[in-house]
């Protein structure tokens, strides 16, 4: 089982970052944090890097549902989207699969959450 899912989007660097945050907030998703990976490496480690942002995606019901089943699941929230310019110029959006990463929890609770918060994110990509 593959940990992410992605797609090669027709939209420049920004607009995907804007049209994915758009997406998101169809399937209920709310963007906690955003962390912008070039300008961290280049202000931490003065390093020239590609535009790769990590949105903090979060549905507040499934989150709740997931922390009802296992309170320590918070160390895995929120589930990441990441948007990256790809060395060709291309634009790559990728999810990550909670299921995959649910599989390390041995909590038959969280299996339905996890699927059905697969979906959406799935959905989001989808639709880009």
């Amino acid at each position: 089982m593959n940990y992410y899912f992605s797609k090669i989007v027709d939209y420049n660097f920004d607009d995907a970052i804007d049209k994915v945050t758009e997406e998101l907030k169809k399937e209920g998703f709310g963007v906690l944090t955003e962390i912008d990976v070039k300008a961290t490496f280049k202000k931490k480690l003065d390093i020239d890097f590609r535009k790769y942002r990590i949105l903090g995606a979060c549905n507040p019901n499934s989150a709740h549902q997931a922390i009802l089943a296992e309170p320590n699941i918070g160390t895995m929230l929120p589930c990441n989207v990441i948007v990256q310019e790809l060395e060709n110029g291309k634009v790559e959006v990728s999810a990550v699969n909670p299921v995959a990463s649910m599989m390390a929890i041995k909590n038959d609770k969280l299996g339905p959450v996890a699927e059905q918060v697969r979906d959406n994110l799935k959905k989001v990509i989808d639709s880009l």
